[in-house]
């Protein structure tokens, strides 16, 4: 034989046996994946406060400049002594004058009371309400897994789809760590 061929086959043997010896150890080492089985989320609440304003219409009472309606019980009086010396016959009868002045007071008074009362304006004022929004975020996932016919659980942050990587026979999760495959006890 000469010696090309001689070295064609030495070298077509080479090339046979590293190929036998990768499917060989890709055999051996079993799956590239595992199948997800379940994928649940795992959800928390958030609460996030923010302020609601509105411009309303408010009714408020006037200032009142006379607290003791002076104004009131003295025109009161005025009006209840006339009526008074008027009921009473004239200027003999001065107690008639008198009732009829403090009765008129009180009247007045209390008459200027309800004006004060009543005397209001309205005007428009900017309320604010603290409200609380409610909403849900997913912060992880419970993940069933199955490698052949073992099955495992782990967290990962993220929905892994339908299939998790293994690297030597450990899941890889989103962060980069190794959980050992149950099939696989180190």
């Amino acid at each position: 034989m000469n010696k090309s061929v001689m070295v064609g086959v030495v070298f077509g043997a080479g090339i046979a046996t590293a190929f036998g010896g990768f499917a060989g150890y890709r055999m051996l080492s079993g799956s590239d994946y595992a199948e997800v089985l379940s994928a649940t989320p795992i959800k928390e609440s958030v609460r996030t406060p923010r302020e609601e304003c509105s411009d309303q219409l408010v009714t408020r009472q006037e200032p009142v400049k006379d607290s003791h309606k002076i104004a009131g019980s003295v025109i009161g009086a005025v009006a209840g002594g006339l009526l008074g010396n008027a009921i009473g016959g004239g200027g003999k009868n001065t107690a008639a004058k008198i009732a009829g002045a403090a009765a008129g007071g009180y009247a007045g008074n209390k008459v200027q009371g309800e004006m004060q009362k009543n005397d209001t304006y309205q005007t428009t004022e900017r309320v604010c309400k603290t409200v609380v929004d409610v909403s849900e975020r997913t912060v992880a996932y419970n993940v069933k897994y199955q490698v052949g016919d073992t099955i495992g659980e782990i967290r990962m942050d993220h929905d892994p789809g339908d299939t998790i990587r293994l690297t030597d026979g450990k899941v890889v999760t989103a962060r980069g760590s190794l959980e050992s495959d149950p099939s696989n006890p180190q």
